[in-house]
């Protein structure tokens, strides 16, 4: 059944006066478009009794309504289906005598849950409307209680595995595999890096992250969210009969003619288990120090920071500022035959070809300190630390950068002076940090405006009243600002990609002088600005004035100061 055939069906309650409120079939009709449990929201928004409702589905649907002795009295099959799916979609497989199979269902526009009694019987099933009610005591006198005893563990433990080669056998059908296969080229197409796969009490939302912001998309409609979560396990490498632990896990797959690498990240949650993919790229020409979005005067700084032979370098920012993206393109530049350049991330994001780069499993004890540990006896001369998340990694990269390396890492920080503080709380000594830091270089991510429809627009008198953003930005009447407008190419967005606005704060003249126990990240961020350092908010001004991002673009990921 489509899910327009659920609206018919609501529009048809509404007609006959069962709906009890124009907002409620509203409510309604809108989860229409979900088919997932969208009778069952009917019914709860109508005054009709359970069997009352199931007269009204048979009815409209066309379909035979089966009472509950019938159900009773048939062959039942829930021996072949996990409990949990026959409960979580209200069904009731069962056997005629001549070896027809038919599907007792409450809800008839769930394809979905059709399609997978098909798979798991290897048959045809002909579809019989029952109440909600009686599937739901008909299921609990075949599967009995949720308490077991100890009696029962054993023959529980043959059913769970028998679970378990159903699920497997469901998320390898034909479906699946092309339900999360649509999922991967749909966030390909949108240019998305994460995927968010979630299960509530209405069914499943999908949602993909596209530069930077999470945008709601169609769930597959032809896959039980199980089912689809054990496919994804599946293809990352999991254990899809756990599901009371979060999972890791990675892959690499081919999707429509380019070759991908996806993380796993498997979350158990109220009504299931949630999963999130990172796509990560594998093109090298992401790691160009042009598509970073330096100025002239803070690339100049970067790539002289990197010929220094020894030192500390740090990149701070919230998670999803592109840190990594910045790390890598570092790496790249630095990576010549002449140098031996060692990692430890988590994960490792961006696969560099003469670069050694490792990944912890703090599982077997491999954590940033114990890799740092060991990066100093394999005669480095770049060592890549993913994250200074405690005081022993910090201390360990601060020895590294003493004893001659060139040690690149990142912090979590608002801004570039507030590193200075956060290594001295992490156990630092002021004075090997005041020897070893070289320079701090925060940064955020802001959506790059659409060439084909971004409109330009100059600043009167009344928008600095009306809009005080503007003038918080600086920008003053007369300025040449753009705005979003939205397109195809963009999908009606008015961005397409992201672009990094940076401050550089090198430790040198007064700046290096605050360095110390009790070094104040305020006093810092100022002198910084006195010795020249162009702050975030200001490289993100100048963006927007030259037609980059958007002023509301730039309020939504900085902080002016």
């Amino acid at each position: 059944m489509s899910p327009v055939a659920v609206e018919d069906f609501a529009k048809y309650l509404a007609d006959k006066n069962f709906l009890l409120s124009d907002t409620e079939f509203d409510s309604a009709s809108s989860s229409a478009s979900n088919p997932e449990r969208s009778l069952r929201k009917l019914w709860e928004s109508t005054e009709l009794t359970a069997n009352g409702f199931a007269d009204e589905v048979a009815q409209f649907y066309g379909l035979q309504r089966l009472t509950l002795p019938q159900l009773v009295a048939a062959p039942a099959l829930t021996g072949r289906f996990s409990p949990r799916f026959l409960r979580d979609t209200s069904v009731f497989p069962f056997e005629l005598p001549k070896g027809q199979y038919k599907l007792a269902v409450a809800d008839p526009s769930d394809a979905a849950a059709v399609r997978a009694a098909e798979i798991v019987l290897g048959a045809p099933v002909l579809v019989e409307i029952a109440s909600f009610e009686d599937i739901a005591t008909v299921l609990g006198e075949q599967l009995g209680g949720e308490e077991t005893t100890a009696g029962d563990s054993e023959a529980l433990g043959a059913r769970a595995e028998d679970d378990i080669e159903s699920l497997r056998d469901l998320a390898s059908g034909a479906p699946v595999v092309r339900a999360v296969n649509d999922l991967l080229e749909k966030a390909l197409e949108l240019r998305a890096s994460d995927i968010h796969i979630e299960p509530f009490r209405n069914g499943l939302v999908v949602r993909m992250r596209v530069d930077g912001l999470l945008r709601a998309v169609a769930a597959p409609a032809n896959a039980l969210p199980q089912a689809l979560i054990s496919r994804i396990k599946i293809l990352a490498g999991l254990n899809i009969a756990e599901r009371r632990l979060p999972q890791d896990g990675a892959a690499r797959q081919k999707i429509a003619r380019s070759e991908i690498d996806i993380r796993v990240a498997t979350m158990p949650a109220q009504h299931g288990e949630s999963a999130v993919i990172r796509l990560l790229p594998r093109d090298r020409g992401l790691l160009d120090v042009a598509r970073l979005g330096l100025s002239i005067a803070d690339e100049k700084i970067v790539r002289r920071l990197l010929s220094l032979p020894h030192g500390l370098i740090v990149v701070t920012g919230p998670t999803g500022s592109g840190k990594t993206t910045t790390l890598a393109t570092m790496l790249s530049i630095l990576n010549d035959p002449s140098r031996k350049i060692l990692t430890i991330e988590d994960p490792v994001e961006y696969e560099i070809q003469g670069v050694n780069q490792s990944q912890v499993k703090p599982a077997i004890g491999l954590t940033f300190a114990t890799a740092m540990r060991a990066f100093v006896r394999q005669d480095p001369d770049v060592i890549m630390v993913g994250e200074v998340r405690d005081a022993e990694t910090a201390n360990i990269a601060v020895h590294a950068a003493l004893t001659g390396h060139l040690v690149l890492t990142t912090l979590h920080t608002e801004n570039a002076a507030a590193a200075v503080p956060r290594l001295l709380d992490l156990g630092v000594e002021g004075f090997l940090l005041k020897s070893t830091l070289r320079a701090v270089i925060a940064q955020r991510l802001v959506r790059i405006l659409c060439d084909r429809c971004k409109r330009k627009r100059i600043l009167a008198p009344g928008d600095l009243a009306t809009d005080p953003r503007f003038d918080a930005l600086g920008l003053r009447s007369g300025d040449c600002v753009y705005e979003p407008a939205g397109c195809e190419r963009c999908g009606g967005a008015g961005y397409r990609g992201r672009n990094g606005v940076f401050e550089a704060l090198e430790l040198k003249d007064e700046v290096y002088d605050l360095v110390g126990p009790h070094a104040d990240a305020r006093a810092i961020d100022l002198a910084a600005r006195r010795s020249g350092m162009t702050t975030m908010v200001e490289d993100a001004v100048a963006k927007c004035r030259a037609g980059v991002t958007s002023a509301a673009e730039v309020l939504r990921v900085t902080t002016v100061r």
